[in-house]
């Protein structure tokens, strides 16, 4: 940094890139094409300067200066504080969203990276990064998460390139596993949001907010959180905005949506967990959760907004609590193109995953009886899911379906004896059975081939269970699904050795492969809704649908299911390598937006009105972001 630059020049300049980053016209005293120069330590945190040390500056003048050389401009604890006059927010503060409204803070200060100049108004960096380079000195994986968002913030074309050519490489860092510990620790890491913050005080211009948003006319893929069920983490808050930013991330590497129409956002409406609330960096509302009237009325305001901003945009419901996530999905569904990744996207990772099984077992869908250890959204949707396509492909009727699918949550068996306690949304399932008080004695007396679990509680499938899910069928089925993997039921290698390699595995999050004495090696697949819904939610844009109905979610599971060669299967992996993620979410695309169009849910581009599959997917391949030059 040049002693040239005055202390209030170096806050015109950061003022000048916060005007742009908001698409906003930079005041008549910044000049287009300003050059701004950051120092940035790697994983330390910024140079804090005095109020003295300010003084001193300006007696200095335009001269070097003794103390503050190459500071930044006032850093607090890593997030620079300016006024803002607009009364409102664009992200958290050091302070929390409750500060006074003038002294909230719009922009965190990023993943810091090694000094450098960057010209944020001039060409763009476009760097030639291999993950090597990118992740080196990165050993935990919250090291590289932070590294690649370092990447992201000085070069975005090169973060693309990078996330593009190396998706599988990339892919644990920048969603599940790291995501949930970076979504931990949001409010400590010192990083720059790169989504949007409403938060309750924002009642009444949350139309205004989006309006502001940069690239507010391009955005066209919003994935929307509250916070309140962060993977298997539960209520995180404003840190929830991490998994937010995970998520649409995969709609640009997987499915190849343009980054400037992808849009993440974190309703911060409190928390209610204490340690947050006591915690002095916590960077949200600090008041636990409004319930009933006060909630869901800032949720319709949310959702009124965006349907007078952008009519035809997709969006993604995240992360919500369970009690909270059905009654949004079952109000909006059919008032603008949405659907809830962990209702609808898990259920339909899940039925590819029993698809692609049944092509190593004997018997078809309709000979399994499926056990979910967990009864919460995600299970209960996958299990909705699997009975409609037991009707829909099978002609069995809706509750009939509905029987061979059973339930564990925390009280044991959901069973008819229950019904009286039970939530809503699990009493379709409260069969008349005899009621199991655990795991091992449901899988016993019930006799699943299809064990899945959804409940976030690691050990759960321990080997007596596996062994006897063995006893019930030569080829049993065992998905443990819940993130992040510290929170799965059983590992690969736990299933495999239980049941003698006879187990068909997909779990939640990644695992390593095993290999034999005989130097035959096994793979766990890896049922990631990455998969699933950034190929639906690219679909559903190409062709303006204008709702997402769960036969939707049928066709991708179905479409996804034949996708793995047979080789492939009998090493167990029930998916395709993430390494061929964009041609599969091509296909998958092409697949469904071949099926919204016929089904009058959507809008066929001009010229591939009733077009066979290969015109539509060169028409997906062809409305694929790509990074050029």
């Amino acid at each position: 940094a040049g002693g040239g630059f005055t202390t209030r020049s170096r806050v015109a300049r950061v003022t000048h890139y916060n005007a742009v980053r908001l698409g906003r016209q930079p005041g008549r005293n910044h000049r287009r094409g300003a050059r701004i120069t950051v120092r940035r330590a790697l994983y330390e945190p910024e140079q804090r300067t005095t109020r003295g040390e300010r003084n001193d500056d300006k007696r200095d003048g335009a001269g070097a200066r003794a103390k503050g050389q190459n500071r930044v401009p006032h850093v607090r604890e890593g997030f620079i504080e300016r006024k803002d006059k607009e009364n409102g927010i664009l992200a958290p503060s050091d302070g929390g969203l409750l500060r006074k409204t003038k002294r909230r803070t719009r922009f965190c200060a990023e993943a810091p990276f090694p000094y450098q100049e960057t010209d944020l108004y001039g060409d763009e960096m476009v760097a030639s990064e291999d993950v090597e380079k990118v992740f080196q000195g990165a050993e935990a994986g919250i090291d590289k998460y932070l590294a690649l968002r370092a990447l992201h913030a000085k070069d975005p074309r090169g973060y693309y390139r990078l996330l593009v050519e190396h998706t599988e490489e990339v892919l644990p860092f920048i969603y599940t596993p790291t995501v949930g510990e970076a979504c931990q620790k949001y409010s400590k890491l010192n990083i720059q949001t790169t989504g949007l913050y409403l938060s309750l005080a924002d009642r009444g211009r949350i139309l205004d907010k989006l309006r502001s948003w940069k690239h507010g006319d391009k955005v066209s893929a919003i994935v929307v959180t509250d916070g309140e069920r962060i993977l298997g983490l539960g209520d995180l808050g404003a840190g929830g905005m991490g998994i937010s930013e995970g998520k649409i991330q995969l709609y640009t590497a997987a499915a190849g949506v343009n980054p400037d129409s992808c849009l993440p956002i974190c309703l911060d409406v409190g928390t209610n967990r204490e340690s947050l609330l006591e915690d002095p960096d916590y960077i949200g509302m600090r008041q636990k959760r409004p319930t009933g009237i006060p909630y869901y009325s800032f949720l319709d305001e949310f959702i009124q907004a965006l349907k007078a901003w952008r009519p035809h945009l997709l969006l993604q419901f995240e992360d919500f609590g369970n009690h909270t996530a059905f009654v949004l999905l079952n109000k909006y569904r059919n008032q603008l193109c949405c659907f809830n990744d962990d209702i609808q996207g898990t259920a339909a990772i899940t039925l590819a995953g029993i698809l692609g099984a049944l092509r190593l077992k004997s018997g078809g869908l309709t000979d399994q009886k499926i056990l979910f250890h967990g009864a919460g959204e995600a299970g209960v949707g996958c299990g909705e899911l699997i009975a409609l396509a037991l009707n829909v492909w099978h002609g069995v009727p809706l509750p009939e379906a509905r029987k061979r699918i059973l339930f564990m949550d925390s009280k044991g068996l959901v069973c008819k004896q229950r019904v009286a306690k039970l939530q809503d949304h699990k009493i379709p399932f409260a069969h008349d059975l005899d009621y199991a008080p655990d795991l091992l004695t449901a899988v016993k007396l019930h006799k699943p081939t299809v064990l899945v679990g959804v409940s976030t509680q690691k050990g759960a499938f321990s080997e007596e269970v596996i062994r006897a899910m063995c006893d019930n069928c030569n080829r049993p089925v065992i998905f443990p699904l819940s993130n992040p993997t510290s929170k799965s039921e059983c590992t690969y290698q736990e299933a495999f050795e239980a049941s003698e390699g006879k187990v068909i595995f997909a779990s939640g999050s990644p695992f390593d492969p095993l290999t034999m004495r005989d130097g035959q090696t096994f793979y766990p697949a890896q049922a990631n809704n990455a998969y699933i819904f950034p190929a639906v939610g690219h679909a559903a844009i190409l062709c303006k649908a204008k709702c997402i109905p769960d036969e939707v979610f049928l066709e991708a599971a179905k479409c996804l299911s034949g996708l793995s060669s047979d080789r492939d299967l009998v090493k167990g992996k029930l998916f395709p390598s993430f390494s061929e993620i964009r041609e599969v979410s091509a296909t998958i695309t092409a697949h469904l937006c071949k099926y919204i169009c016929e089904q009058g849910l959507g809008e066929a581009p001009e010229g591939l009105e009733g077009s066979d599959f290969s015109a539509w997917l060169s028409y997906a391949r062809e409305q694929m972001y790509e990074v050029r030059g």
